[in-house]
């Protein structure tokens, strides 16, 4: 498929290339961590006012699971609760954290009007799979439960994340169906990883190798991952479950010059088919990661306003 990056964004890269920064995949997980946080001063935007924001501690089986909450001015209540949207941060499963993902938490808390509580799952390869599903599982179950303390409405309960974060969006969605709980409202799926097999065309395009390049995302694949065995569990390729009904309404983004792209837009394709109702939104001249860069590129602070309608439509 023919990519043309948008003007913003073919600078934007254009200055990451001349900048000289390595590879992930020449670094060790902790340097490449160092390196993905140090990036967002200079692509985050300014980071908006909210009324409070908190710091958690979820109980887990192997201890407690770090979680930021964060209550926007005028979040939308009924009966003194709010909807809510759990949001599992990108890099890979390796690299990401809150802070990484703390603006983003905080525009979607805006302009969704509702609650975020953000989940730092354990990361790869300290923690390979299933460790971040367990985790991301477990804060859902453990947030859904304790939802009317954290001043949330348990009925309106959302979850999303951004690449490897729409990745375990997906699997709790599937977790949650096939556990009769808890209810998920929506699931938001900002260009997710669904199938580790990575056949899809996008994975061989020249123009999607941007920044997440084909190199660096089979680093993370490799770090993640056991064996390629663990490929065809859905709890890694939410694509390989064998039935995607009965699952909450999804809003998922896509972008062009991305890898991820095909296996988005054909898990999407599968949700309609199933009879979940989709909404889709697609970047073709944006790259993967756009959507934490707002400060460089406004069809990032687009995307986060249209998610935020869609979460408010969710009731």
């Amino acid at each position: 498929m023919p990519v043309v990056l948008d003007p913003d964004a073919a600078a934007v890269y254009k200055a990451f290339q001349e900048a000289g920064r390595p590879a992930y995949e020449t670094l060790t997980a902790p340097e490449a961590r160092a390196y993905y946080s140090q990036a967002r001063f200079a692509t985050n935007p300014d980071a908006p006012e909210l009324a409070r924001v908190e710091e958690l501690a979820i109980p887990a089986p192997h201890g407690k699971i770090p979680a930021r909450l964060y209550i926007p001015r005028q979040p939308r209540r009924h009966d003194g609760l709010s909807p809510a949207l759990v949001f599992f941060h990108g890099g890979g499963w390796v690299i990401g954290d809150l802070d990484t993902h703390d603006v983003v938490c905080r525009q979607l808390a805006v302009e969704g009007a509702l609650i975020v509580i953000s989940v730092d799952y354990r990361l790869a390869p300290e923690h390979k799979f299933p460790a971040a599903t367990e985790d991301a599982i477990a804060a859902t179950k453990w947030i859904a439960a304790n939802a009317r303390e954290l001043g949330i409405d348990a009925a309106r309960l959302a979850i999303g994340g951004d690449s490897a974060g729409g990745n375990l969006a997906a699997v709790v969605a599937l977790a949650a169906r096939d556990a009769g709980g808890p209810a998920i409202a929506g699931q938001l799926l900002i260009y997710p990883a669904t199938d580790f097999a990575m056949t899809h065309g996008s994975h061989r395009e020249p123009e999607t190798s941007v920044l997440l390049t084909h190199s660096v995302i089979r680093w993370f694949r490799d770090h993640y991952l056991n064996g390629a065995d663990a490929i065809h569990d859905w709890r890694a390729s939410p694509a390989r479950a064998t039935s995607l009904l009965g699952l909450p309404p999804a809003y998922v983004l896509t972008a062009g010059a991305d890898p991820l792209r095909d296996e988005g837009n054909e898990y999407a394709a599968r949700l309609k088919q199933a009879g979940v109702p989709v909404t889709t939104r697609h970047y073709p001249g944006q790259f993967h990661g756009f959507f934490t860069m707002g400060k460089l590129l406004q069809q990032a602070n687009v995307a986060v306003g249209e998610i935020g309608a869609w979460l408010k439509g969710l009731g």
